[in-house]
């Protein structure tokens, strides 16, 4: 298993005022007492190249939130220019987001902005690849692309591969085993997340929102939630799957912790878990 790390495991994200934001230095420093030496690169600059060179640090992959389904904007300009430091093989981590700021609420898609969308998808998916990058979308509570149907409706409308992301999946009502074992194929990335499923049911009926489960623990280490994690990897390996697996527990932070405390601890047991697997 080729496993990476993310910056949102320790609470850091793209969303303002998401919670308390802590230093590249220490996340990476981190990542680096636990054995990791990959990494996605969090949020547009949070991540310089000089900071993960002096921590010994590779950049696989980030997250590019992109606004695909307006048919009056042409996302490509915006993605080129984001992409123009990824280097040979990195991973661009794609979210249909809804132009809205936050995760919490979203539109609902007509005839015109799904073929607006996932024309879009086809035509990112033709491109990226040319310059030596991958592209994998990534199925996400509160974007255009959350639901099971609306997976279902991207692998069935687009050629475009998924970030099969364990956590959004379930909580938008995708089975991500499910998933492995059917398509396979269209797996080109992987984010490993346990959940608590009685959360995550508060989610999909709407008592809860998306933030509030966040800071509500929604998310478990490895393991330690009902996501048959084991299983996922069994079934991806079985399909010959060779990318990467980044382990994302998103946490919102709402003081500095001591260092050596706080996420530390929980991405800890995750790796533990990873390294017990037969």
């Amino acid at each position: 298993m080729r496993v990476a790390g993310a910056p949102i495991s320790w609470g850091v994200c793209e969303v303002p005022g998401w919670g308390h934001q802590l230093d590249p230095d220490r996340v990476l420093g981190e990542m680096r007492e636990l054995g990791l030496t990959a990494t996605e690169l969090g949020p547009d600059g949070y991540l310089s190249a000089e900071i993960l060179r002096n921590h010994e640090m590779r950049a696989i992959g980030g997250f590019v939130p992109l606004v695909l389904h307006q048919s009056d904007h042409d996302p490509l300009p915006g993605l080129r220019e984001l992409t123009q430091t990824f280097a040979d093989d990195m991973v661009v981590v794609l979210a249909a987001v809804t132009g809205q700021d936050g995760y919490d609420t979203r539109p609902t898609l007509d005839a015109g902005g799904w073929r607006t969308l996932l024309g879009n998808l086809d035509r990112i998916a033709a491109e990226l690849p040319r310059t030596g990058v991958k592209v994998a979308l990534h199925p996400h509570v509160g974007t255009m692309v959350e639901t099971a149907a609306e997976v279902r409706r991207v692998l069935d409308g687009s050629g475009i591969g998924l970030c099969l992301d364990t956590g959004h999946l379930l909580i938008g009502g995708t089975d991500p085993l499910d998933l492995a074992l059917r398509d396979p194929g269209r797996i080109t990335h992987a984010h490993l997340k346990d959940v608590d499923s009685t959360l995550a049911a508060q989610v999909q009926s709407g008592t809860l929102s998306y933030t509030e489960a966040v800071k509500l623990g929604i998310y478990r280490p490895l393991g330690q939630g009902d996501i048959d994690i084991s299983g996922i990897i069994s079934s991806l390996t079985k399909a010959s799957y060779d990318g990467w697996y980044v382990m994302e527990q998103d946490v919102i932070l709402t003081t500095t912790p001591p260092p050596g405390t706080g996420p530390i601890t929980n991405v800890h047991a995750s790796l533990t878990y990873l390294r017990g697997l037969p």
